[in-house]
């Protein structure tokens, strides 16, 4: 089973690219973000004309998430995390599906930092490690998948210099990660690749796609339950350098059964 996370940077601009992969590729589960889609515009006849089911959390013009399901359709659990009541960011959907719980995320970017967009990410950090903990105890298998938008390891950007200032790589912002994964979730992706160097975005600028200047963001946390089934997880990294892709690479691990 082949679940995959992919940020596709606007799903009606990248529509031909997301098709594609679909076809190409034919994964079981797909984990989408940043849709810049409203729900009444998400090109929801294409999706199932290629054979997917869906269940999406729209927002005009940013954010958004979506699960996609080969010949079924997904079963909403929830769509937002609780703890603040003026939150309308479209950032969080969990679904039942194929016999797993999976969650696309797409976590706040907090830049510039500091400032209330960094403070913001660090509240929603916590907010997902206080969801996720409730996952844990329910002893199933369990993918949380999507752009967290933290950089974990040194090793896993392509220039720690260049990122240093980045909210993507402040002590806070690794600390809730680390925090988070601490609870007893695999990151599938650093177990498969222990020594780091895997990217899963470039910039669009500065030629970060030609210069192989990436890092990871993307990730794929597994519960105990599904750590047992992981067999490989990798980017299919050729689809970032198609014509009018998207800044990420599609993500993902291999589960069995």
């Amino acid at each position: 089973m082949k679940i995959v996370t992919y940020n596709v940077n606007g799903i009606k601009a990248r529509l031909p690219r997301l098709m594609e992969y679909l076809a190409e590729q034919a994964p079981d589960i797909v984990c989408l973000q940043e849709l810049k889609s409203s729900d009444e515009t998400f090109p929801e006849a294409d999706i199932r004309a290629a054979g997917y089911g869906a269940v999406w959390h729209g927002q005009k013009a940013f954010n958004g998430v979506a699960v996609l399901a080969k010949g079924v359709d997904p079963v909403e659990r929830q769509r937002g995390l609780p703890g603040e009541t003026e939150d309308d960011h479209s950032r969080y959907l969990e679904v039942d599906v194929a016999g797993l719980v999976v969650a696309s995320i797409y976590l706040p970017n907090g830049n510039p930092q500091p400032g209330p967009k960094f403070d913001y990410k660090l509240r929603w950090i916590d907010r997902l490690a206080t969801r996720a903990r409730a996952l844990l105890a329910e002893e199933r298998p369990v993918v949380l998948a999507g752009d967290y938008n933290v950089i974990p390891n040194d090793d896993d950007t392509y220039s720690v210099a260049a990122m240093a200032n980045d909210a993507l790589m402040q002590p806070e912002s690794r600390a809730g990660f680390r925090t988070l994964v601490a609870q007893g979730w695999t990151d599938a992706l650093r177990t498969r690749h222990p020594g780091g160097g895997v990217w899963t975005f470039w910039d669009y600028q500065a030629g970060a796609w030609q210069r192989d200047a990436g890092f990871r963001i993307d990730h794929l946390l597994l519960s105990p339950q599904a750590a047992d089934r992981l067999i490989d997880a990798r980017v299919d990294k050729e689809y970032r350098g198609r014509e009018k892709a998207s800044d990420h690479a599609p993500t993902w691990a291999l589960l069995r059964g």
